[in-house]
């Protein structure tokens, strides 16, 4: 059987990286829903159809849990999706906790989406959290935009950055949030404009934990060593329903790879 994992592009293969690292010995399905990319400007019942539709998807390929690799479709869809199917879904959601928790008294910026930084369950996950109104909220779409076109590193995409975090005072912040799977691309421009003490944090690590509890409460950890991670046929990639098969599709995601494995420190 298979764990599915999907995102509304290439973000969700932040995810899939980190459950190849901690779980080698399973085969994975990747769906990219890159014909409807971006969700996080779109309606909330827009995203839960679309989610809808890759879930049947899944259902259909043999997956015994599928994560859902994206803030956006995790708030607007995740909870009816559980209700209508009956396999395990894992989402993501930003890592406000753990980044209150570590930020020692200094404010905590969590970038998104325009959709997660409207919906109820990112406000209400910070006020359960935030007793000390640590917390800011900052939408960043172009940055969606930017990384679906594969431009992860140019004078453009530090420009969107510097410009959209002049509003606030870098120095009193002690976390940044990376509230879409997306951002994770941009670490190192990141980086190169926050102050060295802010710490960048996502939930990738966290979201793949849960998944390897809800496997191992259910006796569905895989144990074939032969499905390793350096296997290319244990992982099937998707773009909207097609299967990438082409060498110059599955060299670009090798590369989306690799550049993960760089970011992934620091």
């Amino acid at each position: 059987m298979n764990i599915g994992i999907f995102d509304s592009g290439i973000g969700g293969i932040t995810l899939l990286h980190q459950a190849l690292v901690m779980l080698p010995n399973e085969k994975y399905i990747f769906y990219a829903d890159t014909d409807n990319a971006p969700y996080g400007t779109k309606s909330r019942d827009q995203v839960i159809a679309l989610v809808d539709n890759v879930m049947r998807f899944m259902a259909e390929h043999d997956c015994k849990a599928v994560v859902i690799a994206c803030n956006t479709a995790t708030a607007a869809a995740a909870e009816i999706m559980r209700q209508k199917y009956s396999i395990p879904i894992i989402g993501i959601e930003p890592a406000v906790k753990p980044a209150v928790r570590e930020s020692h008294g200094k404010r905590v910026l969590v970038a998104a989406t325009p959709l997660t930084v409207r919906e109820e369950k990112l406000k209400n996950l910070v006020k359960l959290v935030d007793d000390a109104h640590l917390v800011d909220l900052l939408a960043l779409p172009k940055l969606v935009e930017f990384a679906e076109r594969g431009e992860f590193s140019s004078a453009a995409v530090e420009q969107y950055l510097r410009d959209a975090f002049s509003f606030y005072e870098l120095a009193q912040y002690g976390e940044l949030v990376l509230g879409c799977t997306h951002f994770n691309y941009f670490k190192d421009t990141f980086r190169k404009i926050l102050p060295n003490d802010v710490h960048m944090i996502d939930g990738s690590e966290g979201t793949i934990r849960q998944l390897v509890h809800v496997l191992k409460s259910r006796n569905q950890l895989g144990t074939d060593c032969a499905a390793v991670a350096k296997n290319d046929t244990s992982v099937r990639y998707f773009s909207s329903g097609r299967e990438l098969k082409e060498k110059v599709e599955l060299d670009y995601v090798k590369r989306l790879h690799e550049r993960l494995e760089k970011m992934r420190n620091l």
